[in-house]
Parts: structure tokens; sequence; C-alpha cells
């Protein structure tokens, strides 16, 4: 059985890691271009940690200008066995106010400018996304949410959004109507490479607004959001820190089978894959292209 690497993934206001011990910033080479920045390696109460900041210290990148390819390429390549992201997003539920963390179930693609897959002309893959979050990482972070009285809710669809503009009135109360619990700009291209990669992922989608169909958020502002944001980033630094004292240490099979989500996917006929292409999937593919 692999050991445990845990993967922490920081949106907007989580920029570090404090308590990460032991800690070496490595910048990892992927032939799919620069990661959003650094990765920094260490460890929280004995297990492997990687933390990388998805807009880079500053936030220098917008939701669109990520390399979501290379930031999972270089996570895979260092080991990660479960990814965790840490996300601002906007709400649809009253229920759902400023504060609260979500553990999203559901996404819903809305975007349109995003590379989505590390696969394509030269080698076809088909990965399952039916329930594209991995239940046992869900349920560590319920456990670790309860152990540090921080409120969290279960369960919730997030539709990703390309941005970097705020939805419109009339989107926002479609997507309500929908029945959508959040709205953020991120997680759904990282949900779909880490399933290519066989990552186990798991959003932790951190409200910091209602959306603009709730009368009293029709024009909120970056300077709103971030007020809320320094209080959720605390809090999300004390999930991250009860997780990994209490995270296993060798990795659990996912009942998803979301770390084997390539057993069956590939379509391409080996004669006809394309060399250049698979020197590129080395560390997302080598398992089921090596073997």
């Amino acid at each position: 059985m692999a050991k445990s690497v845990l993967g922490i993934i920081g949106g907007s206001g989580i920029y570090d890691l404090p308590g990460l011990e032991k800690v070496v910033e490595k910048r990892v080479e992927s032939p799919w271009g620069e990661t959003s920045g650094p990765l920094l390696m260490g460890e929280i109460a004995g297990l492997p940690i990687v933390f990388l900041s998805r807009h880079d210290k500053g936030h220098r990148l917008s939701p669109t200008d990520i390399n979501y390819r290379a930031n999972i390429d270089a996570m895979k390549r260092v080991g990660v066995t479960d990814l965790v992201s840490l996300s601002a997003c906007g709400s649809f539920k009253e229920e759902l106010p400023p504060g609260t963390f979500v553990l999203v179930d559901q996404f819903v693609d809305r975007t349109f400018a995003r590379a989505t897959s590390f696969f394509g002309t030269g080698c076809v893959a088909h990965v399952s996304m039916a329930h594209p979050v991995s239940p046992r990482l869900r349920i560590h972070l319920a456990e670790a949410a309860m152990a540090e009285d921080i409120t969290v809710v279960r369960d919730g669809t997030y539709v990703c959004i390309e941005g970097p503009q705020f939805s419109s009135y009339a989107e926002s109360i479609t997507y309500k109507q929908a029945g959508y619990s959040v709205i953020g700009m991120t997680n759904l291209p990282e949900a779909k490479l880490a399933r290519e990669a066989e990552i186990c992922y798991a959003t932790v989608a951190m409200v910091t607004d209602f959306d603009c169909w709730h009368p009293d958020h029709d024009a909120v502002t970056v300077q709103d959001i971030v007020t809320v944001l320094t209080g959720n980033a605390e809090k999300a630094k004390r999930l991250v820190a009860r997780l990994a004292r209490d995270f296993p240490r060798e990795h659990e099979a996912c009942p998803n089978g979301s770390d084997r989500a390539l057993d069956n996917a590939l379509i391409t006929a080996p004669e006809a894959r394309d060399p250049a292409l698979l020197k590129k999937l080395d560390a997302v593919a080598g398992r089921v292209l090596n073997g």
C-alpha cells in the first residue's frame, strides 16, 4: 500500500500554510508548462504535505490564466495521493451564509477557455466523472472540521464559471433555480485533471458572499470579499492542521476508483498513440502506459 502524501491547493486568501515544518521550496518542471508557483514540501504531524498557492503569492494569476495541467502534473510527480482544494466561493442559498464551509460533492462546468484534459489527439482517454469527489477524503475533512468546531455542510453542487467577472443577475438566478449551492472559478478543471492523474480530490468551498441573486449582495466588491477571506483563511489553516494530524498514513483505496481511474479509460490503440504525447503523460498515466 502506498504512503499517503497530502496535497493542498490554496485559493484566494491562502498563499502559504503556517504550521508546515521541514519546508523545502521546490520548482517542479512539468512538460505542461509552468506551475502557479513553487511547491512547498514539508510535513505536519509527520505527514508529508505539498502546498501550492493556486494564484501565486500576491494573487498574480486570474482563474483563466492558471496552468491547471502543470499544477496537477507537478503534484503527481512529487507523489501526492490525496488533494484538497481550499477555495473561495459565492453562495446561492440563504442557509449557506458568508463564513460557511461546504464539502462539495458535485460540479457543473460553465468554463470555456480552459485546458481540462491531459489527453487528446494521439492518446484519447475517457475517465468517469459521475462522482468527482473522493468520499473518503470528504469524510476525513468533515471529521477534522468537527474536531476543530468548524461548521461545515457536507454536500453541495459547485458551478464553475469562466470569470474573472462575477455573474450577471440573470446567470445568478438561473444557477440558483437549478439548485446549485456555490459558485467559483477554479475547481472543476482541477477535479477533472486530478481524476485523470488518479489523485483523490476534494473541495472545501469557503463562502465569502451571496452571489448577486441576493438583494444585499448585488454589487459585491473585492473589498467586501477580502474581509471574509481573512476569517475563512484562519479556519482553513486549522482545518488542514487537524486533517494532517488524523490522516491515515497509508493511502486508502478510493471507493469511487479515482486512484485507478485510467484502468479502462484509454481508447486509442497502442500503435496509433503519439510518442510525443506519451512522453508528456509519463507522470499522469505512466502506471497504465508502462504496465
